[in-house]
């Protein structure tokens, strides 16, 4: 990966510093530059989204040179590492990821892997969340990370790089020899009910919840990162953080000239 090459780079995700989608992510970086920093939460923060520990202290523990594990989240390790721990020289690029399960339509909004690079986007760094999709209840198989991911890397960093913009990546659930290639796609929309609480009993007969994965079928549109990984291709969907509804918002402001006439 050329586009690598002297390039200085912050690892991120949500699934902890030693998960095995960011071992993966650092051996394929590592082929193309030894300037790799890892900033990663102490354990598992899955779903913790764009959320900031402002209300406890965050501690950072250094475990070898270039590596550090926090008592956070995904958006801590960002902020940590751009403002403390790399202040002297920033990253070039940030890479969320490689997360242990998919981060597809509305999961976006609830994913730490998105959020680390939505922060690095708000702090002017490129930044690219991968995920790996795979099957609830079969044992994950990185192949199509581990072949896709430096294509994917070497297709984005040729960009001309949209401020305001990150982008999300899905790598589909299938070998290698069976991904059909890359595909540039939009955010897509599951059925409602994809996440709900399953109530359970402790041993004291105290109730408790589990909050479940529940997708649902369907709903799937064309061009979308739902249809991509449906079709094994590589998911990439150019993302941005501004949430306004601007049709709406034309609608309103035209509503809103008779109303108020």
């Amino acid at each position: 990966m050329k586009a690598l090459e002297n390039s200085r780079i912050l690892l991120v995700n949500d699934d902890g510093v030693d998960a095995p989608g960011m071992a993966l992510l650092e051996k394929l970086v590592r082929r193309s530059t030894d300037d790799v920093w890892v900033v990663a939460p102490d354990e598992e923060k899955s779903g913790s989204s764009h959320s900031l520990s402002i209300i406890m202290p965050v501690r950072l523990r250094k475990i070898a040179d270039k590596r550090y594990a926090v008592k956070g989240t995904p958006t801590d390790c960002v902020l940590l590492a751009v403002h403390e721990i790399m202040r002297d020289a920033p990253p070039d690029l940030i890479l969320s990821g490689i997360n242990r399960g998919p981060n597809l339509a509305e999961d976006i909004t609830y994913s730490g892997t998105a959020a680390a690079a939505m922060e690095g986007m708000a702090l002017g760094i490129p930044a690219i969340a991968l995920s790996q999709v795979f099957v609830f209840g079969k044992q994950i198989n990185w192949q199509a990370s581990e072949v896709y991911t430096p294509q994917v890397l070497e297709f984005l960093l040729a960009q001309d790089w949209q401020r305001q913009c990150f982008v999300n990546v899905n790598f589909p659930a299938l070998p290698a020899k069976q991904v059909n290639g890359l595909r540039i796609t939009r955010q897509g929309q599951r059925p409602p009910g994809s996440f709900t609480p399953e109530r359970r009993i402790d041993g004291r007969d105290v109730p408790y919840y589990w909050i479940m994965l529940t997708y649902q079928d369907g709903n799937i549109q064309p061009d979308t990162d739902l249809e991509a990984i449906r079709d094994g291709y590589v998911s990439i969907t150019p993302t941005q953080l501004d949430l306004t509804a601007h049709d709406w918002r034309k609608k309103m402001s035209q509503a809103l000239c008779k109303f108020a006439g």
